[in-house]
Formats: structure tokens, C-alpha cells, sequence
């Protein structure tokens, strides 16, 4: 954030902008070329080149941004300075990249459109936050400094540095100020404060349990970094189960209300989106029924959604991988516990996805002990099977396999009984066949049989009456569960954020003091970073070992690193106070600018990510620090960018390199085309567009500019006593404009550029030329909108049409009303569904008047000939449709 007193930087910033006004005005043979002193960024002067001959002619891109680079890192034009202003605020972000390489097209399209967004509300008169930074801890980064044998802080800050460099050069309008690493210790000491806040308010805990494991990184993964077919989103490795002790955020605290403020987001999110987070939270509502098992002392709670079918379930079944399995093995016969240890072997060698398939055989083994229905006294036996999950509910299931598929499955396989007791009939009202003779579960609704006082009731009145009965008996509530779990945050690495935990040596766990923050990461040097299961700072003995000074004690630092979810949860709040060194943010500035009003970024961080950081900002809103419980109000996804319709990859040679691509067009060009292929959210097959024809795009607005400084019209003219239907035009782009971009419909705002430019174009070629001063109200109103998509042809613009830079800081004007209404109107003549004519109308026409004119027009008669009209249809003010038959 800027330090210097804003009059300073006022009177600083006018001096410079006049002269970079002055210096762009001026054409030397060969083009603009920056003197070294600007290039130093010190002051801004032009030099003449040495070459001789005739003025630089046409749109030169490069020219340009050599011209304008420097002149923008000179006047800072989108920092935020320190004073409070009156004009409205918009917090505009894109998701900070991974510093894996140099930028490729996937950031092009991204950072694209989130500048897009912020240049946009720069118009139309907010101050606007844009800041950038760097999401630079995580295994890719420890991973290719393994494979190069270096430092991963070398690995990922050169690459940091060579994105930086190529982010200038694309141009979006970043506060350059605030940029921030995760990787350094002056963020992460307050990832690990967050840590501490959480661990405090008892949303941070440790425990064993079975987690998700990755074999090839060698590392815990939590459920959301699983993919649907049970590998690993890092590595591509089948996922494998392995019980750990490890840390933990208690988000199933917030489960209730992650889910239902979604509400509040429709219409601001993708629906896609909201619906992902809505399954993945996964709430089901039921009850919560306890079993008694012969010879345990506690109940077993089992959670159903369908406490109503608890007559019909005939055996229990446990996850094999349970605790509770485990036990109730402990003083089984020796068989019993062999064939359970040798099942318990095979399943942990399944994904979740494998056991969960409907399709497979049904396993399992008998654990030789019996539970007690609760609600008829009768036994039904215990069995462990793969098909339920240790993390469900309490790891155990009722059976009822009349009405579930899977457990029906599994009675025909085992021999257990099956009892109907629903009645579900078909569409004519027939009952269904007995599942145990049809092998096809009725899993539908229907009336209740064989249930005692539940007879006779339909499925919602039976549930409220079954855990009314449950409640009175005190073997059962009611109960919601969720799929979401707690989310697991270990990782065994070394690039991550050591977490501030001390153990001692009886086990007693004692947080890092937060004035001792933050516990740095210690140098890699002398520590095997490769991946073996446990941690590498497991091995850094010197640093691990932390002596009390008052009592002599010794502590161990806990070896574990965060997972980088939880740099990212919070980084937007960090931007706020990026500089700060005394606190993670200042909860006035969240007040003032949070929270995000436009949010940019890949839908693949539709659960993670975004559900992480709704998770992380309702805490911070409970411990008092933020005013507001929802991070990003309007979210933007984009498309991936592909080539020959496959996704680019070095290994498919179908590559298409950013920096290539940037040196071969120019951004402004690049920026045009990934903006007018299609809405956002779509795909863009590169190999579909034309970077060229965007080019040439700006070559023809650069014109309209160049010829209007060539004639000398002048700053402030009159444009009411210019070209009206020029001013129509204009008028509608700027009444149409905000609209659309506000709908993110950004390839419609180009194509209305594009028309504009033409229609200026037909203006000046045909009418009074470019010193009329429509032509001129014309000329900057495409500058003021070109540049949210063509940051440096729009400066270069501005610059000749005699304005000062920068243009991204320029007030879009509003559409005067009167000019908007049309004094006429075109409607299009149809004979027999062809175009005959196009009749210019009053903007009153009647339909009788509109039908007169087209029977009235030549054409219209040639294409009818000595055919009878057989039906006219008169639609005002768009078309006029006539119907022939032969005479």
C-alpha cells in the first residue's frame, strides 16, 4: 500500500501523465521507442530513434506496449493508496496461480476476464481492488525440486519472477503493491495464527483414523482431493486407505449453514456450481436408532433415513475397516477372527468408489454375534461387508433388504431373510413381486405392512411415527447426517506450512505462542525430501526440538505441514493488509471492502477451494473479525482453452505456448480474441479462432483515433451539432455496454465495438470527416470500452484523441435518453421467406401504414410478379411477411 501523502502523489502523478500525453502525441520515424531512463521507471521521456524518413504509418503492437509499459509503471495508475475515498468500492479478484512455469493460455483466458471486470467498474466510477499473488507452497513445487535436485524456494521463485514478467507484458490491471507469496514466512505466519484461532475455538483437532493415501506422493489427501474414479487429483495414483494420526478442521460444524447460505448465492454463482457444493455437503435427514449388541454394554447407533422400514431389517452389517468391527472380533472364535483379518486385508486394498459400486459381487464374513431390533425384540445377526464405509454414520448399517438393493443383494448371497414391509405398487396398482423370489428390491414409496402400529401409513407420516415411537422407547431421534467429513489438513512434506503444535513427551499437546510465530520452515539442506511416508521435518532434529525456558522441558515440533487449501482459504482478506506486519488483516478495511464482489476462476475448484474458504470466513465471522459470512458474492467460471478440440498437453504435441503467442500478436490481441470466441463458462478451441482478425480489429479502432487526431477536432467539441445517427449509435453502445458486461456477456461487447468502429468508419469516409465532433464522441467512447479488453491500443487512443493517460481511469459518460429513442425504424420485406427490401420507417408506423410501404416497394413487387398474395402478416417495427401463390 502507498505510504505517500495523497497531494504528493496527485501533483507527481499529473506531471508524469503530461508528459507521457505529450510524448504519445509526437511520431518520430520508426515508431515510440521508451528512453532508458523510463525503462528505469524514474521519469518519463520519448527519444527520437536516429532513423530518418517518412512518419510511422499504421498499428504497430509492439510500438505501443513499449511505449506504454513504462508509462503505466510509472504512474501506478491501479494502486490503492492508503486514504479512505468517498467513491463506492468493488473488491475484484482472480484466483492466484500455481508458479508451476510461465503463464500458459488457461491464465490468459482467466486473467482476462477477471480484468475485464475490474476495468469495467473502474468505468463506471468505483474504486477498484485488483490485487495479485502467488499460491506457491504445495507438492508440484517439492516435486520438481526433487527431480532437479534444488531448493524448492529456488524452483518456485524464478518461476514466480518469470510470470511476473509476462503478467506485465499481458497487462491486466493489477495492484502491484499488494502482491503476495504463501510461501513466504510473513504469510504463513498468520496461516499458522488461523491455526492457533482454530485450535482455541476447538474447530482444530488430532485423532487416528483411516485417511485417504496417496503411494506415489507419499502424503494424506482429504476426500474432496479424491477423484470420482479413486485416484488422486496430484498424482494420478490410486488412492489407498492407511490409518494415521493426523490433524483436522471440524467444517461438518458448519455443515447446516454451508449449505443452506448457498440460497443466498443463487443467481451469483454458476448453478453448476451451487449444485456440486450442495451434493458434496450431501444432508439427510432421518434417525438415529440404537442397537443393542449381545455381549457389549454400549449401544451401537445406526443412522437411516428410513426408520419407518426398521421392521423389515433383518441382519446388521459393519464396515469392515471399523473400529466397532474390530471389537466385536476381539473375543470371537479363532476362525472368526482369521477370516475377518484376511477380509479386512482385502478390502483395504479397494477404492471407496469400488466398494461402493452397485455392480459387484457381494463379500463379506459373519462376526458371529447378534443386535436386537429395537422395535420388535427379535435377533438378527452381524456381518461385516466392503459395501459400507467406516466413515458413514458410525461405520454400521441396519439391513433391510426387501427395500435396498445392495442389502437384498447381499441376503440372497448369505442366505438371510428377507421381509417386506412396504407395499409398493405399480402404475395400474398391482403389487410388486416379493424381492426374495424377484431378486429387485421395492425401493419405492408406498403403505406399510408387517410394522405393527406403522401399519396402514404412508411413508412420511410412518417416518414421523416410527421416531416418535423411537423417542418414547429412548432407542432412537431424530438425527441429520452429512457426506461432508471433517476436513483432514496433515500433509507428510516439507513445502507447506508448518503447523504450531508442540508435543511433549507424555504426550501432552501445547500450541506455539503467537509471539513466537512464525515457526519457519527450516532449510532443506542436509533433509531427504523425498516422499516415504512420514514427514521430512521429522528428520530436521535441530529444529524439531524446542526447550522451554522457564522450566527446562523439551518439546517436539509437530513434523506435519498444513495442506495448501488453507493458504488459499483466506488469501483474499491478506490482500487487504498485504504490508501489515502486526496482524493478518484489518477487520475495518474487510469491512470496508469485503466482501469479494467479483470472483474469476476454473470450475475445478468448485468444491475444494471454494468450500474451504465459505468454511474459513464464517469462523473468522464467529471469532468477530468479519462483518459478513459468505467470501465471494458474484462468481465467474471459465472454459477450458483447447486445441483441434482436445485439452493442450506437451506429451499430444498440441501445445499452444503463451509467450509465443503473446510475442506473435500482442496482448491486446490475444485479450480481443479470448474475449469474443464465446461466453465465458464455454470451451475455446484455439485452432476455431482468429487471433489475426482480432488484429486487424484494432488496427481499424486505432484508425478512427489516429484520423481524428489528423484532423485536429478538438477536445470538449460540441457532438450535439455532429452526425446524429453516429450519436444514436454511440449512445445506444453506452446504454447497452454496462448490460452486457455485467451478464459476462463479453464477446457481445466486442462485436458492438466492432459494429461501432464500422459505423465511425462509414461516418468519416462519408460524411464531414473526422473533425466532426461526433466522430469524436465516437472515438472515445470505443477507447473507454476498448480498454477493458485492448489495455494498450485504447491508451494509445486516448493519447491521440488529446487526453491524458490513463484511459482504464476514465468515467465511462452516460447515455443521453433523448438519443435512444428512435425517430425511425427498419423492417425487413419477406416474399415467400426471402428478403426483398428494407424499408426505412417513421418510428410510429402503424402496421396499415408499415403493410402500404411494402406493397408500395419495387422490389417487393418484382419478386411477387403476377402471383396473388395469399397472406401478409405485419409485425412493427421488425418484419413484414408476405405469402404467394400462383395466379
Amino acid at each position: 500500500m502507498s505510504s505517500e501523502p495523497g497531494s504528493a502523489r496527485r501533483s507527481r502523478l499529473r506531471s508524469v501523465a503530461s508528459a507521457a500525453r505529450r510524448a504519445s502525441r509526437t511520431r518520430y520515424p520508426g515508431g515510440y521507442v521508451p528512453c532508458p531512463s523510463a525503462a528505469s521507471r524514474t521519469k518519463i521521456e520519448v527519444c527520437v530513434t536516429e532513423q530518418q524518413g517518412q512518419e510511422a504509418e499504421g498499428y504497430d503492437f509492439q510500438a505501443i506496449q513499449d511505449r506504454w509499459l513504462p508509462v503505466w509503471d510509472e504512474l501506478k495508475p491501479f494502486e490503492v493508496g492508503a486514504e479512505a475515498s468517498d467513491r463506492p468500492k468493488k473488491y475484484v479478484l482472480d484466483m492466484f496461480p500455481y508458479p508451476s512455469g510461465d503463464l500458459h493460455m488457461g491464465h490468459a483466458e482467466a486473467f482476462c476476464f477477471g480484468d475485464v471486470m475490474a476495468r469495467y467498474w473502474r468505468g463506471q466510477g468505483y474504486d477498484v481492488l485488483h490485487p495479485i499473488g502467488w499460491d506457491s507452497f504445495g507438492l508440484p513445487a517439492e516435486n520438481a525440486a526433487i527431480k532437479r535436485g534444488i531448493d524448492p524456494r529456488e524452483w518456485t521463485y524464478a518461476n514466480i519472477e518469470q510470470q511476473k514478467t509476462s503478467f506485465r507484458q499481458y497487462a491486466p490491471s493489477f495492484d502491484w503493491s499488494r502482491v503476495l507469496h504463501t510461501s513466504d514466512p510473513e504469510y504463513y505466519r498468520w496461516n499458522q495464527w488461523l491455526f492457533l484461532e482454530m485450535y482455541k475455538k476447538g474447530l482444530a483437532y488430532r485423532k487416528a483414523s483411516w485417511v485417504n493415501w496417496d503411494p506415489v506422493d507419499q502424503t494424506v489427501l482429504a476426500n474432496e482431493q479424491v477423484l470420482a474414479d479413486g485416484t488422486s487429483e496430484r498424482s494420478g495414483a490410486m488412492v489407498v486407505k492407511k490409518k494415521l494420526t493426523q490433524w483436522y478442521f471440524r467444517i461438518t460444524d458448519y455443515a447446516d449453514r454451508l449449505l443452506d447460505d448457498l440460497d443466498q448465492l443463487e443467481g451469483q454463482w454458476p448453478t453448476k456450481v451451487l449444485n456440486m457444493q450442495r451434493n458434496w455437503i450431501g444432508r439427510s435427514r432421518g434417525a438415529e436408532v440404537e442397537f443393542e449388541i449381545e455381549g457389549r454394554a454400549e449401544k451401537v447407533p445406526v443412522f437411516t433415513t428410513r426408520p419407518d422400514t426398521l421392521h423389515g431389517a433383518t441382519f446388521m452389517v459393519v464396515a469392515p475397516d471399523s473400529d466397532l468391527a474390530a471389537e466385536l472380533v476381539v473375543d470371537a472364535d479363532a476362525d472368526v477372527r482369521m477370516q475377518f483379518q484376511a477380509y479386512l486385508e482385502q478390502t483395504q486394498k479397494q477404492t471407496e468408489i469400488e466398494r461402493q459400486s452397485t455392480e459387484r459381487e457381494k463379500t463379506g464374513v459373519s462376526l458371529g454375534r447378534f443386535a436386537i431390533n429395537p422395535v420388535n425384540g427379535e435377533r438378527i445377526p452381524v456381518w461385516a461387508s466392503d459395501y459400507v464405509l467406516a466413515d458413514y454414520g458410525h461405520g454400521a448399517i441396519m439391513a433391510v433388504p426387501a427395500h435396498d438393493q445392495r442389502d437384498l443383494d447381499f441376503a440372497r448371497k448369505f442366505g438371510l431373510p428377507v421381509r417386506v414391509v412396504v407395499d409398493v405398487r405399480d402404475e395400474d396398482g398391482a403389487a410388486l413381486p416379493d424381492p426374495a423370489e424377484s431378486g429387485v428390491a421395492t425401493a419405492g414409496d408406498g403403505v406399510l405392512v408387517n410394522s405393527a402400529e406403522l401399519d396402514g401409513l404412508g411413508k412420511t407420516e410412518a417416518i414421523a411415527k416410527a421416531i416418535e415411537v423411537l423417542e418414547a422407547r429412548g432407542t432412537g431421534r431424530a438425527a441429520t447426517t452429512y457426506r461432508l467429513r471433517d476436513w483432514l489438513i496433515s500433509r507428510q512434506r516439507y513445502w507447506g506450512t508448518p503447523i504450531p503444535i508442540l508435543h511433549g513427551a507424555d504426550g501432552e499437546m501445547r500450541p506455539v505462542e503467537v509471539a513466537d510465530l512464525p515457526v519457519e520452515l527450516p532449510a532443506s539442506e542436509g533433509l531427504d525430501l523425498k516422499p516415504k511416508g512420514s514427514s521430512p521435518l521429522g528428520a530436521a532434529t535441530e529444529w524439531g526440538t524446542v526447550t522451554d525456558p522457564a522450566t527446562g522441558e523439551t518439546w517436539t515440533r509437530d513434523p506435519d505441514t498444513m495442506d495448501t487449501f488453507v493458504d488459499s482459504s483466506w488469501y483474499y482478506l491478506r490482500f487487504l493488509s498485504a504490508n501489515d506486519s502486526t496482524q493478518a488483516f484489518d477487520p475495518e478495511l474487510a469491512r470496508q471492502w469485503g466482501p469479494i464482489d467479483q470472483y474469476a476462476g476454473g470450475v475445478e475448484h468448485a468444491i475444494l477451494h471454494l468450500l474451504y474458504s465459505r468454511f474459513i470466513t464464517k469462523v473468522l465471522h464467529d471469532l468477530g473479525y468479519l462483518s459478513f459470512e459468505e467470501p465471494f458474492t458474484a462468481l465467474l467460471n471459465q472454459g477450458m482453452v483447447l486445441q483441434d478440440g482436445a485439452k493442450m498437453s506437451k506429451s499430444k504435441g498440441n501445445l499452444v505456448e503463451f509467450a509465443s503467442e503473446l510475442q506473435a500478436h500482442g496482448a491486446d490481441a490475444l485479450r480481443v480474441t479470448l474475449a469474443f470466441a464465446g461466453p465465458p463458462e464455454d470451451d475455446i478451441d484455439w485452432a476455431d479462432v482468429s487471433v489475426q482478425g482480432s488484429a486487424k480489429f484494432l488496427a481499424r479502432a486505432w484508425r478512427v483515433a489516429d484520423d481524428v487526431e489528423r484532423a485536429g477536432s478538438p477536445v470538449g467539441g460540441d457532438a450535439a451539432s455532429g452526425d446524429t445517427a453516429l450519436r444514436r449509435a454511440t449512445h445506444h453502445l453506452l446504454a447497452d455496454a454496462p448490460g452486457l458486461v455485467e451478464a459476462y456477456k463479453f464477446n457481445v461487447v466486442v462485436a458492438r465495438l466492432m459494429e461501432q468502429v464500422n459505423v465511425t468508419r462509414k461516418a468519416i469516409d462519408s460524411g464531414a470527416g473526422a473533425a466532426d465532433p461526433a466522430v469524436r464522441e465516437s472515438a472515445e467512447a470505443i477507447a473507454m470500452i476498448l480498454s477493458m479488453f485492448a489495455p494498450y491500443a485504447a491508451e494509445d487512443m486516448w493519447a491521440k484523441l488529446g487526453h491524458e493517460p490513463t484511459v482504464a481511469l476514465a468515467t465511462w459518460p452516460k447515455a443521453d435518453p433523448a438519443l435512444l429513442v428512435e425517430d425511425e425504424i427498419t423492417m425487413v420485406v419477406q416474399v415467400d421467406g426471402k428478403v426483398r427490401d428494407r424499408l426505412t420507417l417513421p418510428a410510429a408506423v402503424t402496421e396499415a401504414e408499415a403493410e402500404a410501404a411494402a406493397r408500395a416497394s419495387a422490389a417487393v413487387q418484382r419478386a411477387i410478379g403476377d402471383r396473388v398474395i395469399v397472406n401478409m402478416i405485419v409485425r412493427v417495427p421488425k418484419i413484414v411477411s408476405i405469402a404467394t401463390k400462383p395466379a
